[in-house]
């Protein structure tokens, strides 16, 4: 898998993170550096370790469904496309303007679980599973740096939209990798 198609996924997977984090800037009267760390080294931290978690256990795996793999990484990454979708859709929900571990933790969790079946999907691929979850890691740090600031400035205008656009790059993803697998395209 290619350093871009990488990036890309790791962007598609981080609009969770970056829409939570536009709430908790939102969610503070005045959004400090130290909130916008906190927040990056929650999500960016679980954001890495998900892919790493779901890529052994992928592997553990990987004998038995060789011959399918390209189903499963299609369907999982329609499936977390398809809710990121769902979620962009739902009325917004309060968030805690807590940023200790009780409050930041479950969060890092939830935004995180998406990535747990893109780890998956990994074992299945040629990816340097090191590379992976550094890109996802650090991608989903900044954005998430950058997205309690937002919040901070600009409001919740924007949080539906980045999940939107997050679904959608993870639906076409997995599209891609399904269609390359069955020889309709090869990029």
């Amino acid at each position: 898998m290619a350093i871009w198609e990488l990036f890309t996924i790791a962007v598609g997977l981080a609009m969770d993170a970056f829409s939570v984090s536009i709430c908790k800037g939102l969610s503070v009267q005045r959004a400090t550096v130290k909130h916008s760390v906190i927040t990056g080294l929650y999500f960016g931290g679980f954001q890495a370790l998900m892919p790493l978690l779901g890529y052994l256990l992928g592997s553990a795996f990987e004998r038995f469904i060789t011959s399918v793999d390209h189903w499963i990484i299609f369907i999982l990454l329609a499936l977390i496309g398809i809710n990121m979708i769902r979620e962009s859709r739902k009325k917004e929900e309060e968030v805690n303007s807590s940023f200790g571990v009780k409050a930041m933790l479950p969060l890092a969790i939830a935004t995180s679980i998406d990535a747990l079946g893109v780890g998956i999907t990994f074992a299945f691929m040629a990816v340097n599973i090191w590379l992976a979850i550094a890109i996802i890691g650090i991608v989903t740090f900044v954005l998430s740096f950058v997205g309690v600031k937002a919040g901070s400035y600009l409001g919740a205008k924007y949080k539906s939209r980045a999940e939107l656009i997050g679904g959608i790059v993870l639906i076409l993803i997995g599209l891609k990798i399904l269609l390359e697998h069955l020889g309709v395209i090869s990029w």
